[in-house]
This record gives structure tokens, sequence and C-alpha cells, in this order.
């Protein structure tokens, strides 16, 4: 496990099968049941501490920001609001064409700039064009990298269809350590 901050494993007789980790005073503070192994508590410190990290790293992107500068240079609407989702594992991005919002995987937040541009500009034409016809692939076309943008994305899940599947968690800050 590598993390930039210090991570701390506390072991609780009081916790019966659940992990939990928060950052606290800059150290990742990690607590697990002091009846789990040593391989199941690597596995699960190194599951937090991605995730906490990664979490961290989405902050560091303004996906406002981003989507006002595509809409104007694709001259597409700009959303009410776009966030990071925690729950989307099947898809990429998703919008809610009658609300205005945008909803844009975590999963993206390591991928390379402009393929996330394009995860947007793809969520920003569904608020002109709710399907996928050809009016819709025209203003996604706009992007110049959007062919390249989708065999990335393409490559991604290939790899990801060939790894184990994980479960979904509601979050970093408590997992389920009995499964």
């Amino acid at each position: 496990m590598s993390s930039r901050y210090p991570v701390e494993v506390i072991r609780s007789e009081r916790r019966v099968k659940t992990v939990s980790a928060r950052i606290v005073d800059g150290v990742i503070r990690v607590r697990i049941p002091a009846w789990m192994s040593e391989a199941d508590e690597r596995r699960f410190v190194d599951r937090v501490v991605a995730r906490i990290e990664q979490e961290r790293r989405s902050h560091a992107i303004d996906l406002d920001a981003r989507a006002a500068q595509l809409a104007r240079k694709f001259d597409l609407p700009r959303p009410e609001s776009i966030r990071w989702s925690k729950t989307q594992r099947q898809r990429w991005g998703s919008c809610s064409v009658h609300r205005g919002d945008i909803r844009i995987s975590d999963r993206l937040v390591d991928v390379p700039p402009w393929v996330l541009d394009h995860v947007i500009v793809h969520e920003l034409a569904h608020l002109e064009v709710p399907d996928h016809s050809p009016a819709f692939d025209a203003l996604v076309s706009r992007n110049p990298l959007a062919e390249r943008a989708i065999g990335y994305l393409m490559a991604v899940n290939d790899r990801l269809d060939r790894l184990e599947p994980v479960e979904p968690a509601g979050g970093y800050d408590e997992l389920d350590a009995a499964g």
C-alpha cells in the first residue's frame, strides 16, 4: 500500500464487522475489527485508503468550471449542476435532462483530461438532444478528440471486464468486513 498520508490501523474489540476510516490530523485512521486476519487487514486498508485518496483527487477537479468552459467552447447548454458520482459503476456519466443535472462517475478521476472532457461534452449534448440520434452525434463530434476518447474508454471497459468483479460499496467510511 502506498499512500501520501500516513496510515494508522486501530483494531477494536467493539467493532464487529465493519471497517471505517477518516483523515484525522493528516493521518488516515482505519478502524477494523480485532478478529480480522493480517491478510484481510491489508486488503481492506488498501481499499479504504485508495477510496479516500481518489475522493481527495476528485476535489481537485473543478467540474463546474470545466463544464462551463466546454459548454462555451462547443456551443452547448450549461448544466444546472455537475458533480462526481460514487455509485455509477456501469456508466461513465449520466444526465437528468429535465433538471439539467449531470453526474460523472468517480472512476474517471484519474483519466487524461481530454477523456473526462469528452464524457462531459457527451452529457452536455444530452441537455440539447436527449437521445443518441444523428443530431446528438453531431453535437458530440464538435469535440475533435471524441473518437480518441471513445477508444480510450472502450479499452478501459475491456480491461475492467477482465478483472475480478468488485462488490459495490456505499462509500469509504463504512465497509462490510464480513464479506
